[in-house]
């Protein structure tokens, strides 16, 4: 894994292009941008600055202020920073499908949403009434 100094330019200008994206204006100097996302991520108006200007890698606090207020998963974030490896953040394995049964009786409904036993019948009774078709 290479170093922060190694990692900075890179990391720094994906960070840019994120930052712009998202609207703030970090290019003029009373644009505010960079003190509007430093308020939102919660960091030190600093922090951005170094980033920027590329002096320093943020600390993992900054990281994942900066990830939630860009809207961007931290594990890309420590990714692409270079902090850990795709190795180190597996993405855990998408779900099964759930097998298609059709639709839940009231009786497993009422199991599943776990109503208790001394108002089980009233779900049902009602679940019942409301799957019949309307009266004409």
């Amino acid at each position: 894994m290479r170093g922060d100094a190694e990692h900075i330019d890179e990391f720094a200008a994906w960070m840019e292009g994120l930052i712009r994206a998202r609207g703030y204006d970090i290019d003029s100097p009373r644009g505010g941008g960079k003190t509007r996302l430093a308020e939102e991520a919660g960091v030190h108006r600093a922090a951005v600055t170094r980033l920027l200007q590329r002096r320093s890698m943020p600390d993992l606090e900054t990281m994942r202020g900066l990830s939630r207020a860009l809207g961007v998963p931290l594990r890309d974030v420590l990714i692409r920073s270079g902090k850990l490896t795709e190795q180190d953040l597996p993405l855990a394995p998408a779900p099964a499908p759930a097998p298609e049964t059709g639709p839940l009786s009231p009786e497993q409904a009422a199991s599943a949403l776990g109503i208790p036993e001394h108002r089980r019948t009233a779900f049902i009774q009602l679940t019942e009434r409301l799957r019949q078709p309307p009266a004409s």
